[in-house]
């Protein structure tokens, strides 16, 4: 952006200067524009480059003492099969879908229909006050509220326990947690906006949604068995939830049991690689603060997404995740990601949850092959509509195009639209799935 310059002999013109500082102010709001006011009290967005500290929520916040057993080497010791299986049904978000791309827009009034002819026209109302923001819902339930969710779950348990007519089942929760959302910040409890500028990022999806189909670049990374990105191999699914942590001195590797992806975390102060160099999961390193492994991912793609199964609107290069784990109790790892990546959302944004011991203790083995074939089978049969299409049109017969996949909600997919079943969680993107 080039400067106001006055030209020789040319009066400055001071009120030019005005109009930029109001300029940058507006620049400015608008970078911190997602935090909604509460009341009087304006909640302020988190800064850039500022992730917020652990919030155990695995107590229901409460302070936590416990000193996790060391390894040979003197660090905290995280090793095992850790899964998330017991955040089943608690959303990123809450109960709703709240805070999406763009955000909902309240309903307006309809304009007042004219005054009958001759007659006076009343006065104007009075303009009505708008409404006031929801107050933020609240991170955890009161003592009953987890009463009765351990009771459900209990049952559920129990019932899937007696029940199950095969060795594959769908894994399910058997411990229950206060915390009713996984978004810790920001404050608002609902996910932050995606800039008005970030447009055509959707992760593409395939057999499961509008199309067109014309290559292997239409379905998402997690058909075609690639990966599913950092926030969606952790966030809870309806199996493949397990993820093993091995240590070793000066190195940590993560491996997801869904695609089998391997992350490494190095601890021995190495740089990053060069910001010439992208990779799906990116570039990480760690250090160790008191009891917490901190993890700081740079150098990934723009390919994937924070969304369950790295569905929802990709990112940029620009993204930094920072992840903290930290185990606070014999059982139980708690986990938080910040993602901060100013090019997309308008501000960062933070969940925590904690991570359980998997049943069993064996990741299974997780063999994809690009769907099952669905990805050569659904180009095949769209490429063979097309010649429909264009037989029918040579025969002046008009006809709308069969849609890609013309059972849509029946029994395979979850209430939230989910891959073959697989529901898909809240991730407060109202316009993602």
């Amino acid at each position: 952006m080039r400067a106001c310059q006055a030209g020789p002999g040319k009066e400055f013109d001071m009120r030019r200067l005005g109009w930029l500082g109001l300029s940058v102010a507006a620049m400015a709001m608008a970078m911190f524009a997602g935090a909604p006011t509460f009341g009087q009290q304006q909640t302020m967005p988190r800064p850039y480059g500022t992730p917020p500290p652990l919030v155990i929520t695995a107590f229901g916040g409460k302070p936590v003492t416990y000193k996790a057993p060391r390894t040979p080497w003197g660090d905290p010791d995280l090793q095992g099969v850790w899964s998330s299986d017991d955040m089943q049904g608690v959303g990123i978000a809450g109960g709703g879908r709240g805070g999406g791309c763009g955000g909902g827009r309240a309903g307006g009034r309809g304009a007042p229909g004219a005054p009958a002819a001759g007659a006076a026209a009343a006065p104007a109302a009075p303009a009505a006050a708008p409404a006031a923001p929801a107050a933020p819902p609240p991170l955890y339930l009161d003592e009953a509220g987890l009463k009765a969710r351990q009771e459900q779950i209990t049952r559920t348990a129990e019932q899937r326990d007696t029940t199950a007519t095969s060795a594959f089942r769908f894994d399910y929760a058997r411990r229950a947690f206060p915390q009713t959302r996984l978004l810790v910040d920001p404050p608002t409890g609902r996910m932050p906006q995606v800039w008005p500028n970030v447009v055509n990022r959707q992760m593409p999806r395939g057999t499961y949604g509008p199309g067109p189909l014309n290559s292997w670049n239409d379905f998402s990374l997690y058909e075609r068995c690639i990966t599913r990105g950092i926030g969606g191999s952790i966030l809870n699914v309806i199996y493949g939830n397990g993820n093993r942590i091995v240590q070793a001195p000066g190195v940590v590797a993560f491996t997801y049991e869904m695609l089998s992806d391997t992350r490494m975390f190095y601890l021995d102060d190495r740089p990053h690689v060069g910001a010439q160099i992208s990779q799906y999961l990116g570039d990480s390193r760690a250090h160790w603060e008191g009891e917490e492994l901190v993890v700081v991912t740079t150098n990934l793609t723009d390919k994937t997404a924070f969304g369950v199964n790295g569905n929802g609107t990709q990112h940029s290069k620009a993204l930094k995740i920072t992840e903290r784990f930290r185990r606070v109790a014999d059982d139980i790892i708690q986990y938080q990601a910040t993602w901060d990546d100013p090019l997309t959302y308008s501000t960062p944004f933070t969940v925590s949850f904690p991570l359980t011991p998997l049943d069993g203790g064996v990741l299974l083995p997780y063999d994809c092959h690009e769907g099952n074939k669905a990805i050569e089978m659904t180009l095949a049969a769209e490429r063979d509509e097309d010649r429909s299409m264009a037989e029918a049109a040579a025969k002046g017969i008009a006809r709308e195009r069969r849609p890609i996949n013309q059972n849509a909600g029946g029994a395979g997919r979850g209430a939230g639209g989910g891959r073959g079943g697989r529901g898909e969680a809240n991730t407060g993107e109202i316009a993602e799935k």
